[in-house]
């Protein structure tokens, strides 16, 4: 058994970040990751990693008033107080502030994560992100060869690995089902994230912000890469509010193993929706199928002057404890603990980056997600362009040896050198 520190610092305390990750640290700063371990399927390593404490020392944002409010919350809930950061790059105030920290966790808005991170392994600290891990693949491909270089890890929140009917699917439908013929996912938030939630919509779009959770999925399920995507997105609503993003994207990816998938999201349901989102998946197989609902699992309610209600009790959910406070539970940290637990592993008992493979989500598997999401935005603005201009959508994309190449058949005439263009040299 080892004893020792793990010192976090949170950057980001938005939605996911002041919220999700804030109580995660704040349980494991209570107690540990020895009790939580058995849910990832990790509690060989319980007896060895249970006397490992953690410290959140920081919480950096943009403004000094949610810094406050963040280190509030949590000195409200564990009674220690973190460092509040806060400004243009309040990470590397933190990071000074904080020579021996281990771990960095970024939940920024999705195109501000690869400074952070670049910044945090530069300073040799272990990283967990939000995913997307980042929107460029070459931008993917900087943090990879960081994270070799400084030996730390970067995992990335792909939390959905973790839902217990995702674990079923991944260990015993999907061989059930034979070989993956095609499939569907969804995924649609509500209209105040995109309009008052998220001061960044225009830097973002559905399909970028929460498709990354499906398409690790199914590359998670099946260990596939793909080979071509086309994408499409709509204007309509969002507009309406002055705010010049997509309303909903739709993103179809062939893979090399054959399967179809069509992921689907958007962000403009109405506030009177029955749950925090919709959303679902289903595979079609050569010998079944899969339908999986995240949104309805069976649990509904409805009370006088309160609507009716769906609930998704799996994801996070608060524990009651005989002192009265509550403990955050559910799939939703299982993958920043995931990320927790290899930093340990690499502190204080020597594991590579290479014995961690296969326990968390890696840089390199979400590497995957990202060039899948920076392909899709460019032909997906292709496409959109070309609708308004009463052209039919034809742009694809292509993925292999030779890196990602856009087709545009359109450019035939005015730039036929282009119509496949390399927009990325590495194999992806």
């Amino acid at each position: 058994m080892t004893e020792g520190v793990i010192k976090i610092v949170l950057i980001g305390a938005g939605m996911f970040g002041g919220d999700v990750h804030a109580r995660a640290f704040a349980d494991v700063q209570r107690n540990g990751i020895a009790g939580i371990l058995a849910r990832l399927g990790m509690d060989d390593f319980v007896r060895d990693v249970a006397p490992v404490r953690f410290e959140l020392v920081g919480i950096a944002t943009r403004t000094q008033a949610s810094a406050q409010r963040a280190t509030t919350a949590y000195q409200e809930r564990t009674g220690h107080r973190p460092e509040a950061y806060f400004g243009d790059t309040p990470w590397q105030d933190a990071m000074r502030a904080h020579p021996d920290l281990d771990v960095v966790a970024v939940a920024t808005p999705d195109h501000l994560h690869t400074q952070v991170i670049l910044d945090a392994l530069e300073r040799g600290c272990h990283v967990i992100t939000e995913k997307p891990m980042c929107l460029d693949v070459a931008e993917a491909d900087r943090i990879i060869a960081q994270s070799v270089a400084r030996d730390r890890i970067v995992a990335v929140d792909m939390h959905k690995r973790y839902d217990p009917d995702h674990l079923r699917v991944r260990d015993e439908i999907r061989h059930r089902i034979g070989d993956p013929v095609y499939g569907r996912a969804i995924l649609e938030e509500p209209l105040e994230v995109s309009t008052s939630t998220f001061k960044w919509a225009e830097q973002s779009d559905p399909f970028s912000y929460v498709g990354p959770h499906w398409t690790d999925l199914f590359y998670h399920y099946y260990h596939s890469k793909p080979v071509s995507l086309t994408a499409v997105g709509q204007k309509k609503r969002l507009i309406r509010d002055g705010i010049n993003a997509y309303d909903a994207v739709q993103v179809r990816v062939e893979f090399e193993n054959g399967m179809s998938i069509t992921f689907q999201n958007h962000w403009i349901t109405p506030e009177d929706f029955e749950g925090n989102v919709n959303q679902e998946h289903e595979i079609v197989g050569t010998e079944g199928k899969v339908e999986s609902d995240q949104q309805y699992r069976g649990f509904r309610y409805w009370y006088k002057d309160g609507g009716f209600h769906s609930a998704n009790n799996h994801f996070t959910r608060d524990v009651a404890r005989p002192d009265g406070s509550k403990a955050y539970v559910g799939y939703g940290t299982d993958s920043i603990v995931a990320g927790l637990l290899a930093a340990v592993r690499v502190k204080y008992f020597g594991a590579s980056l290479k014995e961690l493979e296969g326990t968390y989500p890696t840089a390199e598997e979400g590497r995957i997600t990202v060039a899948i999401v920076h392909a899709a935005r460019i032909v997906r603005d292709r496409n959109f362009q070309y609708q308004q201009e009463g052209k039919f959508p034809a742009v694809t994309a292509g993925f292999g040896k030779d890196g990602i190449t856009i087709i545009d058949p359109y450019r035939v005439h005015s730039d036929p050198e282009k119509v496949f263009e390399r927009i990325y040299e590495k194999a992806i």
